[in-house]
């Protein structure tokens, strides 16, 4: 009953076996293994881009900030959804690795910005004077923090809003995988077809030890991103352990068939919570996150038992509450999430 996070996951088996068979005997480091030159290959592939540049990288937050580093100035600022990862999580990363770019953030129901709101937030400074933030760069995030997902129509319609103000695209895609089985599109309609230069393409929290890609489509930028990661001490020696969990990850599917489990779990959970008297939804569930009300009782009997999941927000509490008041809380799903889970943490929410 670990609902916490789906970075607390277990690594997938076939991943561990690729760990295994990677630390038999010796490969050239830095990336420069031949399993990174099928990785690449691999990735290339799926995002039907040949040309595009591709690395890896540890952790999400390098990933990330990294990729904006190569499309933010200084001077320039960062556009965001308000509750973004790269606002409400990174601890001023993004700001420290582009040297002091400013996050600007953007509105939207559902920690999803709009037309509208992206238009409105441009708006609100002078780009063409000295004296102010100059435009940089757009951050989308698919899957958002409230486990909602921008279609490939909306990403398009932002980017094309962010490529006439001179900026770059960015796709947050720590759960990129999620994003792409709810949309059943292609890699590339939700990317570069889109307006998206940059994607932070995560595995960490879909069944990899920790390994994220960063594919560029524009290979201008292929240069300063290896100075830059270089520079901010994120190039592993030992690569090809990065390596030979991606591989793993992209053979026969498996990227893919994690990510249907886990969303497929969130959607019976989502249905069944709010089939309980005092359940509903804070959001909709269009991916492996849940944020629902149900009442006070089922938290502290969930909890009880050992259950583990989020309040939302951190400030909520069942505590001191009347057995029936409703209460939010964030359940997250992941690969290794069994209807086993769901049924006996279900029990305890309808007490």
């Amino acid at each position: 009953m670990f609902f916490a996070s789906d970075n607390a996951c277990p690594v997938h088996p076939k991943v561990m076996q690729a760990l295994n068979a990677a630390n038999s005997g010796y490969a050239p480091s830095y990336g420069n293994d031949e399993i990174m030159d099928r990785v690449r290959a691999q990735i290339r592939d799926i995002f039907e881009a040949p040309e595009a540049a591709v690395y890896l990288v540890a952790t999400g937050t390098a990933a990330n900030v990294l990729s904006l580093a190569c499309l933010a100035q200084p001077w320039s600022a960062i556009y965001s959804h308000q509750i973004a990862h790269i606002e409400m999580d990174e601890a001023g990363a993004p700001e420290f690795y582009t040297h002091g770019a400013k996050l600007k953030l953007v509105a939207g129901a559902d920690a999803k910005m709009t037309p509208a709101t992206l238009r409105a937030a441009l708006g609100t400074t002078d780009h063409g004077t000295v004296h102010s933030i100059q435009n940089g760069a757009l951050s989308i995030t698919n899957v958002t923090e409230l486990g909602t997902v921008y279609s490939v129509a909306e990403i398009t319609a932002l980017a094309a809003i962010a490529k006439e103000a001179g900026m770059g695209v960015h796709l947050d895609g720590a759960r990129f995988a999620n994003a792409l089985v709810a949309l059943g599109c292609s890699a590339a309609e939700m990317t570069w077809k889109a307006g998206v230069d940059v994607v932070s393409f995560g595995g960490t929290k879909n069944g990899l030890m920790g390994v994220e890609a960063v594919v560029i489509f524009d290979p201008k930028l292929a240069w300063e991103f290896e100075l830059r990661r270089k520079r901010g001490a994120h190039l592993f020696s030992k690569h090809r352990y990065l390596s030979a969990q991606m591989e793993a990850y992209l053979s026969d599917g498996l990227w893919l068939e994690l990510a249907r489990h886990s969303n497929g779990m969130a959607a019976v959970l989502a249905e069944a919570i709010s089939a309980l008297p005092g359940g509903s939804l804070a959001h909709p569930v269009q991916a492996n996150m849940v944020f629902a009300n149900w009442p006070a009782s089922g938290h502290l009997a969930a909890r009880a038992a050992g259950a583990q999941f989020y309040p939302w927000p951190h400030t909520e509490s069942p505590e001191g509450k009347a057995p029936d008041t409703p209460v939010c809380a964030r359940l997250v799903t992941s690969w290794s999430t069994t209807m086993a889970d769901l049924d006996a943490f279900l029990e305890l929410a309808a007490h």
